[in-house]
């Protein structure tokens, strides 16, 4: 380090130091006859101590019971209108979700024409297939 860096830093440190110990020694009115505070023994068992407050941490807790519960068959029906696991497949490949159609006359029923509409995904490269005997 260079002569001129190292009395710059003494200094400032100095400096520092002062300006600390000034604040540590200002005190206000209210400072200048601090009452000590008693602490009590903790070996002795007749000491007051302050009274132990508990609040549980399971007080904020909202059970299942508060949520209306469905029955099974209408939650597969509700996926049923929505379209199925297509539906839900289609979603996690698309980057923006966008909220299917639940009307259900224009929705398709899984089964309902016996047609696949989903497109099948691209083979990835090298893969032949499954092969039919």
């Amino acid at each position: 380090m260079s002569k001129t860096l190292l009395r710059w830093l003494v200094r400032a440190t100095l400096c520092t130091s002062a300006l600390a110990a000034q604040a540590q020694g200002a005190s206000s009115p209210s400072d200048a006859n601090p009452v000590p505070t008693a602490r009590p023994d903790p070996l002795d068992a007749k000491a007051s101590v302050p009274p132990l407050s508990y609040r549980s941490s399971f007080s904020r807790y909202r059970g299942l019971s508060d949520d209306k519960t469905v029955s099974w068959r209408e939650a597969n029906d509700a996926v049923a209108r929505i379209g199925g696991w297509r539906v839900y497949a289609r979603e996690a490949q698309q980057p923006e979700s966008t909220p299917p159609a639940t009307d259900a006359a224009t929705s398709p029923k899984p089964g309902a024409t016996g047609v696949d509409t989903a497109k099948p995904m691209p083979m990835p490269p090298g893969h032949g297939g499954h092969k039919t005997p």
